[in-house]
């Protein structure tokens, strides 16, 4: 697939039961991560409503917890649906690449994520998926992504009765069993995502009959949860989901009433500020054009004048550059959070505007890649 609606994909970035996510860039440059549903399912009438309602559900969400829905095409074939990409691990990936983490980090989260389902519970929603797969920890605090199942809890009727969504580990037991499901399911996920995300596993490991088995009827395992938390986690995990605390209770468990908890601790590096603005790198040949300054990197295909790929600080995650003193040539690979490089090579016009592209171009990106 090159293109959905306007967008053209740069590569699939998962799949899952309803469809597939892929990273695509606008034609002006920016990130995005649309959600293509299977041709299979976009001729049931029950999934074409089930989806049409995911997408208004996305859109009233909102909030700096989960992506911004941007575009979509319910009635496409097949439909599909655009949110603003988040640049980051997903928290899964940054346990695995880093390890557990710590009481404040697990704070932290918990509160995170509280507030993100006080935005998903106040519109009516259930997420119905949360896990560490779903959650990208981006610079500025985790965000709850895909609503690829979340719908408005009173729609069950869209449902079949008794069959469950959701990933073993982390359902909730009325899920496993096929009950009414509420905000509380989303609860239950939280407590398990915490275990995860401490160093353990809720209810251990094996086959996913097995895992959906010890979550309806086996207590979870606390044991990776520091003891200062172990309580709270242990009642998100309640059998009873009317004995589950509520995100607000969450957050005043979390923060404290007063919401004392520091701040989020930036993944990435802030983005200098308007005193950085001197420093910038301008280069250019028949073909393509490149400034590097303050805001990122911004690369025009088709010369100098209008710039047609952006990639702001924030979603860049490595940059490397090679000089070919006997060609001429300049050449930039930016690397992205979602691991897709993109190279961009000039060709400069005589020798003297090579020299100064070989002398500037270092300089300028150890000034703001530092």
């Amino acid at each position: 697939m090159e293109r959905i609606g306007s967008y053209a994909v740069v590569r699939e970035l998962g799949a899952g039961g309803m469809g597939t996510v892929y990273l695509a860039r606008s034609r002006g440059g920016r990130l995005l991560a649309v959600k293509v549903a299977r041709p299979e399912l976009a001729a049931d009438r029950d999934f074409r409503a089930r989806f049409r309602a995911e997408v208004a559900a996305a859109r009233r969400v909102g909030g700096f917890h989960t992506a911004q829905v941007v575009d979509a095409d319910p009635d496409g074939n097949p439909p599909w649906m655009a949110t603003a990409y988040v640049p980051g691990p997903t928290l899964g990936r940054l346990i695995a690449a880093e390890g557990p983490l710590d009481e404040a980090g697990l704070r932290r989260l918990g509160a995170a994520l509280a507030e993100a389902l006080q935005a998903v519970h106040g519109c009516g929603l259930v997420h119905r998926d949360l896990k560490p797969g779903n959650i990208v920890m981006a610079p500025d605090g985790p965000r709850v992504l895909d609503f690829g199942i979340a719908r408005a809890a009173e729609s069950t009727r869209l449902t079949a009765t008794g069959h469950a969504f959701g990933t073993p580990g982390y359902l909730a037991p009325e899920q496993a069993e096929g009950r009414e499901v509420t905000g509380a399911a989303d609860v239950f996920a939280l407590g398990a995502v915490l275990v995860t995300a401490a160093g353990g596993a809720a209810f251990g490991t094996g086959a996913p009959v097995l895992l959906v088995y010890r979550s309806v009827h086996a207590p979870a395992d606390l044991s990776a949860v520091p003891a200062n938390l172990r309580a709270l986690v242990g009642a998100c995990l309640d059998k009873d989901p009317a004995r589950r605390p509520t995100p607000e209770h969450q957050l005043d468990a979390f923060t404290g009433p007063t919401g004392t908890l520091p701040p989020h601790p930036p993944t990435l590096l802030a983005p200098p500020t308007e005193d950085d603005l001197t420093p910038s790198f301008r280069a250019e040949d028949d073909r393509r054009a490149v400034l590097i300054d303050a805001h990122g990197i911004g690369i025009a295909l088709d010369g100098a004048e209008e710039i047609g790929i952006d990639f702001p600080w924030e979603e860049i995650a490595a940059i490397s550059h090679t000089l070919q003193p006997s060609a001429l040539r300049c050449t930039l690979l930016v690397e992205c959070h979602d691991d897709v490089p993109y190279e961009c090579t000039l060709t400069a016009p005589d020798r003297e505007t090579y020299l100064a592209w070989a002398r500037d171009l270092p300089r300028v990106l150890n000034h703001y890649c530092d």
